[in-house]
């Protein structure tokens, strides 16, 4: 009897660290700030399919397309093209400045959903935006200028997408806009292909619209 009880002992207690060991595990998981594998793989398709959508919707473009504007204070095609490399710039700064800062204790608890938030919001067309001032178009670059310094910044970006294994969740910086406000550099990273997912979406508009050039 006192072997037996002796052996449920043994097994309880080896159970309990066990179970206390998985759980040490599960929470070193889940406060591991790096990308996973899962999440690395996304980023990098988000790249390359908007850098795809975005070269192939202009590679025809003609120099009437570029500047056709389809009404008064809307953006033109050359415009939207514009738009979206100054802003691919913008925010590979901010992971930058995300980086550059010291890593927030308090990441987890900041930036909870907001990957998620920035999935569902950004390509959401129905919600409308006003570009800050150092992102709004001049309207002055040509086409072959434009796509040009846009390939030069995406490879960049998707560089460090495929490359980094840096704790991207643990450093954050301020959004401008309430609604997102702390960022970590993943969200930011995340942001660069579906801004310009958005855009190709404004894009396909202005080029369904009645009147443009065919």
């Amino acid at each position: 009897m006192r072997k037996l009880t002796l052996a449920l002992l043994v097994m309880l207690l080896t159970g309990a660290l066990l179970g206390a060991d998985a759980q040490q595990q599960s929470a070193t998981a889940a406060a591991d700030p790096r990308m996973t594998a899962d999440e690395r793989a996304k980023v990098v398709k988000w790249m390359n399919d908007t850098e795809k959508e975005y070269l192939d919707r202009l590679e025809h473009v003609t120099e009437a397309q570029w500047s056709w504007r389809p009404a008064p204070f809307r953006w033109t095609v050359g415009e939207i093209a514009e738009h979206i490399m100054l802003t691919e710039a913008r925010l590979f700064g901010a992971v930058q400045a995300a980086m550059a800062a010291p890593e927030n204790p308090d990441w987890q608890t900041k930036t909870r959903g907001k990957d998620a938030f920035i999935e569902r919001a950004l390509p959401n067309r129905g919600v409308r935006a006003q570009a800050p001032v150092e992102i709004r178009p001049t309207g002055k670059l040509s086409r072959d200028e434009v796509v040009r310094r846009y390939k030069e910044l995406r490879a960049r970006a998707l560089e460090f997408a495929r490359t980094t294994d840096a704790p991207l969740k643990a450093h954050t910086i301020e959004h401008p806009f309430p609604v997102f406000n702390t960022l970590n550099a993943y969200d930011w990273l995340i942001y660069i292909p579906l801004h310009n997912e958005r855009h190709n979406k404004q894009m396909a508009e202005v080029m369904a619209a009645p009147g443009y050039p065919k």
